[in-house]
């Protein structure tokens, strides 16, 4: 009678085995299934990049707005007639001012030396 309880429990330790820690067992399916909602939402954003871009490229294409747009921002282009004002950035702004003081001093030493 042991010896069957036995043989029982280890046929089915052994079938249960491929189900839960196989190749294709529940451990890989949860692994597998984590990955491909991963990859969904990498697709999704992906299209909706894709979608922005294609929508870009159409109004390059039917329209001069968007060129001139795009001149402007990326080129710095400017029309006839027209001032081109640029306001920097405060992080810039205060960078530039940090740099001018470690400057002044070495230009005001070097000018009285002379």
């Amino acid at each position: 009678m042991r010896c069957s309880v036995f043989l029982l429990f280890a046929l089915l330790l052994v079938l249960q085995y491929p189900l839960w820690l196989g190749r294709s067992g529940w451990l890989r399916v949860w692994e597998i299934e984590k990955t491909l909602q991963t990859q969904h939402a990498n697709n999704q954003r992906l299209e909706q990049r894709n979608a922005r871009i294609d929508a870009e490229v159409s109004d390059l294409k039917s329209g001069t707005d968007a060129i001139e747009g795009r001149a402007r921002y990326d080129l710095g282009l400017v029309r006839r007639n027209e001032i081109f004002v640029r306001v920097p950035p405060k992080a810039e702004a205060r960078q530039k001012a940090e740099t001018a003081e470690r400057v002044s001093p070495v230009l005001s030493a070097s000018s009285g030396a002379k």
